[in-house]
């Protein structure tokens, strides 16, 4: 039976809570004065004091004790994000959420999660697995005090104890978020249905000194695209709805290492900035953790001990995504044998792995989902399209291809916990060791101390016996199969390089004969090539240079495009004057702002605007007739496709120029490129005074350009329904903070990317920002994309946002007498007495 409802108002409001992790006050975020706390499984005493941000300082005298208190402060600033990260692993997100959020549960159970963290817990050793434990009672000690946060009180939901296998499980989603190929390699087959094979390699994502990728491509041109059926939109349609949750892959970071040798003050200088989706509360949970025998500051997610990205008082570290292709999809042939489902693998048909996932809905309700799996990963069209009751399959009746997932996720060889040594480092050789030991998470990891500077690649890459596995691969003959992983000793590093400095931006880290794949898809080359030009012209790098690096909104497409009208100056004017004069006058208008604008995308700007209209209508020009309607699937498929490594756009506009989406196959002419290029340039300015205004002088960048802070449940509104969407719209003043006029693009090292060929909505921010500078008295400089608090009845919960836009930096002291000024009065954590 259904529980009864609730009044309207209260379900609404509920909803609009729970799905933004909105928790009351905290007992102590906001104390005036000392308080205390007793717990029986506490060693020793603990004190936790607060900074003017309301980042914690824990002091404890043991390991055990301090990872208590870790959980207990991470559940204290936290808990429903933590829950609702954990849910969405596991595949239980409907059981707080109700029936709307069922499809990601479905998803997410393929995923199978959740036997990913069951091995990476056999595989841990006992400390680890000690630690985990105490992280999970101090996360239970706060769940037992009370302070039963609104989010859970509001809909009626008891959160159950915290286990080290959540923790576990939220690892294990981290790793899937920082692989982008699964998605990929769903768009690339969506889009070769589209438009074939041949004509779909023009849209793979490969960097613009590499062939098309002939051979991948014609895995499929072998393949009836027809006989994929349409679970392919499901599945499109259910990572659009991960991205919300910003657990679809996508490119992050920027990381630098500057030597001693080229900084003002002689000492090394690390900095790192991650780049992940714009939202409230951030994904960062600043800790600042000192023991006597450790004392580190960094950030990590809320739900993991330990920093991902710090310092400890010796050496300091960063990371960006290797982008690594770690994920593959393999099309299988499959055929149902009385009642029961086989695939084909070099010629015999095997019966699939089958596992029954039972699904609690918030209602009450519960259903029972067959999941089957081939030698190569769970099926993933088949559990979409099925129904959700248990089926009768007919006998040896044959289906359209399956789509099985494989992953290094889960596999124990892959267990990424050795990182969390990375606080224990006292020099670059400990580091190197730690780092060349993790598994699992494809990191570029920058590194120093305050004498030397390295780069280290950790991660898991498949070694594969044919083939990039950039596009899936026929599962039937085995000639695509995984033959282990890639030895760490030949993962890439470096350490105090003769040009003085590291640094990574998402690029190709390797060069293009580099004999094994780490990835077929990188991401945009400009931020990599900005790094070095910008460390490359100083000689005395300081820790002022690193924040204007970051803060920096040049971006060097401007430069390279420029160029490019320049040179073909003489065919685009033949374009221009085929214009009628009305579209010709537009066209020289955007053509004379893209020529004046000195590569400075400030949200100020005329000229950016004018520049960023361009690349909209251009990437609309080019590709929506043959893959549109702008509202349909395949367009939808090419926009994520586009805006998650180098992209089709960006290519045909630098080059391609034998790409065959240069003609416009809705015209009777043949299209050049120059003419595309016209065209484009005329709707630029079409397109800014329909959504700006017809004054040229109330043009800018940051009109057009816009950050807004929104938590899940803002996102989720548009896929609700109205009377929840209602809700939502009611609470928006009280949860989400903006629209801000934002800078930048996809291109900058001060990254606001948003969806190319879509909108101009920034999704993708540099979530906290970390500079350590080791001449100075205090190292580590910092700030985070919004506050240290989920509550939005704090005054932490957005106090970081304002700091964010004005691009200022915040201080973590590790000095006695620097602490004691910093940090305010001490929550202490006792034992039962």
């Amino acid at each position: 039976m259904k529980a009864p409802r609730r009044p309207l108002l209260g379900a609404l409001i509920a909803a609009a809570f729970a799905l933004a992790g909105c928790l009351p006050k905290n007992q102590y975020v906001d104390q005036k004065v000392p308080a205390e706390f007793q717990f029986t499984k506490l060693g020793d005493t603990v004190t936790i004091r607060r900074d003017k941000l309301g980042i914690p300082l824990i002091e404890a005298k043991n390991n055990d004790d301090l990872h208590f208190a870790l959980g207990y402060v991470a559940a204290a600033d936290r808990l429903s994000q933590m829950v609702g990260t954990k849910l969405v692993a596991q595949g239980r997100l409907a059981e707080w959420m109700g029936e709307a959020v069922l499809g990601i549960d479905r998803y997410m159970r393929a995923m199978n999660l959740r036997q990913a963290a069951e091995n990476y817990w056999n595989a841990a050793t006992p400390e680890q697995q000690r630690l985990l434990q105490r992280y999970a009672d101090g996360v239970n000690a706060y769940l037992t005090s009370g302070a039963m946060p609104d989010a859970f009180r509001l809909t009626d939901y008891h959160p159950e104890f915290w286990k080290p296998a959540d923790s576990l499980a939220i690892v294990a989603l981290n790793q899937l978020m920082l692989s982008t190929n699964l998605q990929e390699e769903i768009g690339i087959l969506k889009l070769a249905q589209a438009v074939g094979a041949e004509k779909a390699a023009w849209l793979a994502p490969v960097y613009p000194d590499q062939p098309l990728p002939a051979d991948e491509m014609r895995k499929l041109a072998l393949v009836n695209l027809n006989g994929i059926d349409e679970s392919i939109d499901r599945i499109l349609l259910v990572q659009e709805r991960h991205d919300i949750y910003g657990l679809s892959g996508v490119a992050a970071s920027n990381n630098w290492a500057v030597h001693k040798s080229r900084t003002k003050d002689g000492a090394s200088i690390v900095a790192n900035d991650p780049h992940l989706p714009l939202g409230l509360p951030s994904i960062w949970h600043f800790v600042h953790a000192k023991t006597p025998e450790t004392d580190w500051a960094g950030v990590s997610i809320a739900g993991l001990p330990g920093p991902l990205m710090g310092y400890n008082g010796h050496i300091a570290w960063g990371a960006t995504m290797v982008m690594g292709d770690n994920q593959d999809i393999f099309l299988e042939k499959l055929a149902k044998f009385h009642g029961k489902l086989h695939y084909l693998y070099k010629g015999k048909w095997l019966p699939c792995e089958e596992r029954q996932e039972v699904f609690r809905v918030k209602d009450g309700s519960a259903e029972v989902q067959t999941y089957y799996a081939t030698r190569h990963g769970t099926l993933l069209n088949t559990l979409l399209k099925t129904p959700t009751r248990a089926i009768s399959f007919p006998t040896h009746i044959k289906t359209s291809y399956g789509l099985a997932f494989q992953s290094a996720v889960g596999d124990p060889a892959s267990s990424p916990l050795a990182f969390t040594d990375m606080v224990r480092a006292k020099t670059i050789d400990e580091a190197q060791a730690v780092l060349k030991n993790t598994r699992g998470v494809p990191l570029n990891v920058v590194f120093g101390d305050r004498d030397n500077i390295a780069w280290q690649v950790t991660g898991t890459y498949p070694i594969r016996k044919k083939g990039s596995g950039l596009v899936p691969s026929p599962g039937w003959d085995g000639e695509y199969d995984w033959d282990g992983y890639l030895s760490p000793e030949l993962h890439p590093s470096s350490r105090n390089p003769a040009q003085g400095f590291v640094g990574t931006a998402n690029q190709r880290i390797v060069p293009q004969d580099f004999p094994h794949t780490l990835s077929s898809s990188w991401f945009y080359p400009e931020r990599s090539e900005r790094i070095n030009q910008l460390l490359s012209q100083s000689e005395r790098h300081s820790a002022e240079d690193s924040m204007q690096m970051q803060l920096d909104r040049h971006s060097p497409l401007v430069g390279k495009l420029q160029d490019w009208l320049d040179k073909n100056r003489p065919a685009l004017e033949e374009a221009l004057h085929a214009l009628p004069r009305p579209r010709q006058a537009r066209a020289r208008e955007a053509l004379t702002g893209l020529l004046q604008l000195d590569g400075n995308l400030a949200p100020e700007s005329r000229e950016a605007a004018i520049h960023g209209a361009f690349l909209h209508t251009f990437t609309r020009r080019t590709f929506l007739d043959e893959l549109g309607p702008a509202s349909g699937e395949n367009w939808k498929a090419f926009v994520r496709l586009s805006n998650m490594s180098y992209s089709a756009p960006m290519d045909h506009l630098l080059g391609a120029d034998a790409s065959p989406f240069w003609d416009d196959i809705k015209t009777p002419k043949k299209e050049t490129k120059a003419d595309i290029i016209a065209a484009a340039l005329a709707d630029a300015i079409d397109y800014l005074e329909k959504n700006l205004e017809k004054d040229r002088k109330g043009w800018s960048w940051g009109k057009l350009h816009t950050y807004h802070w929104k938590t899940e449940a803002a996102k989720m509104a548009p896929m609700l329904s109205l009377k929840q969407r209602l809700g939502i719209d009611s609470m928006d003043k009280v949860l989400n903070r903006g629209p801000f006029a934002a800078g930048g693009d996809h291109t900058t090292l001060n990254v606001s990317a948003y969806n190319l060929g879509h909108d101009f909505d920034t999704w993708l921010v540099p979530t906290m920002r970390l500079i350590v500078d080791f001449s100075r008295e205090e190292p580590m400089l910092a700030m985070n994309s919004s506050g240290q608090s989920a509550h939005p009845s704090s005054r932490h919960y957005d106090d970081g946002i304002k700091m964010y836009l004005d691009g200022r930096y915040h201080t973590l002291p590790f000095r006695q007498e620097n602490i004691d000024q910093a940090y305010g009065p001490a929550l202490t954590l006792q034992p039962l007495k």
